[in-house]
C-alpha cells in the first residue's frame, strides 16, 4: 500500500510555530529568533527522513520536533500539555518523589543525540501493545525493528499532537527509566494528560507501549 504524501516543510514549521506560541523560547531563555535559528537546521533532516512516511493521524506521526530536558524542563513542557480540544494544563502524578524526574534517562539503546533538541520519525503510540506488560511490549517493539519513546518524546508527542492521547490510547515510555522497575507513562488524569509511572511488569488495558524508527537525528 502506497503511503499518502504529506508536505513536510508545512508540517516541520506546524510544529515549530507551535512550541513558539507556546512559550518555549522565553522557557528556554532564548528570544524567539534565537529559539526558531537553533532548531533551523532540522528542517532539511525533517523533510529528507519523512520521505515515503504517510500524513500524520491521531495514532501514528511522521516526524517529531522534540525539546530536551537541556533546553526546557519536564515539568515545564509538561503544563503545556492539554487534550485535543480541551484546555487543561497537564499534570504530574504525585507518585514521583522531589527530583525523580532527574534519575529517569533514556536507556542505551536509543542513543539519544546529545543537546537541546532532535529529530524522531515514524512515532506510533503503540496501542497493539493494550493490556501487555511494558517488558512484554519491549519485545514486540525491539521485534518490530523499532524503539521505545523516552519522556521528552512522550511530551513531544501530546504537545504536537494532543490527539494522539485518548481514552484507552494511553502508552508507556519505556524508553526513560531510573534503574528500578518503574516505566514511565503518559494518560489521562481529570481531563488532562498526566505524566505517572507504572510497573515493568505490569500490564493495563488502557495502556499500550510508544515506539518510533530507532535512529534519531540531531543537531550536530
Amino acid at each position: 500500500m502506497t503511503a499518502t504524501p504529506f508536505d513536510a516543510k508545512t508540517e516541520f514549521d506546524r510544529q515549530v510555530d507551535r512550541l513558539v506560541q507556546l512559550g518555549y523560547p522565553a522557557l528556554a531563555g532564548l528570544p524567539e529568533s534565537a529559539f526558531r535559528d537553533l532548531v533551523a537546521p532540522l528542517r532539511a533532516r525533517a523533510i529528507d527522513g519523512a520521505d515515503g512516511l504517510s500524513t500524520p493521524t491521531d495514532a501514528r506521526v511522521p516526524f517529531l520536533l522534540v525539546i530536551t530536558r537541556d533546553l526546557v524542563g519536564v515539568q515545564e513542557r509538561l503544563e503545556l500539555t492539554t487534550l485535543a480540544g480541551k484546555r487543561k494544563p497537564g499534570v504530574l502524578d504525585r507518585h514521583y518523589a522531589e527530583d525523580d524526574l532527574l534519575r529517569f534517562d533514556p536507556i542505551k539503546e536509543l542513543e539519544v543525540p546529545a543537546g537541546p533538541a532532535y529529530l524522531l520519525f515514524d512515532v506510533d503510540r503503540g496501542e497493539e501493545f493494550r493490556n501487555l506488560a511494558p517488558a512484554t511490549a519491549m519485545e514486540g517493539i525491539t521485534a518490530q525493528g523499532r524503539l521505545p519513546l523516552t519522556i521528552d518524546e512522550g511530551l513531544a508527542f501530546v504537545t504536537l499532537h494532543p490527539a494522539a492521547l485518548a481514552s484507552n490510547r494511553c502508552f508507556s515510555l519505556v524508553g526513560s527509566r531510573c534503574g528500578d522497575k518503574r516505566v514511565p507513562a503518559l494518560w489521562i488524569s481529570q481531563g488532562a494528560p498526566k505524566l505517572g509511572w507504572c510497573w515493568y511488569g505490569n500490564p493495563h488495558t488502557w495502556l499500550g507501549s510508544a515506539s518510533a524508527h530507532p535512529v534519531r537525528v540531531g543537531l550536530g
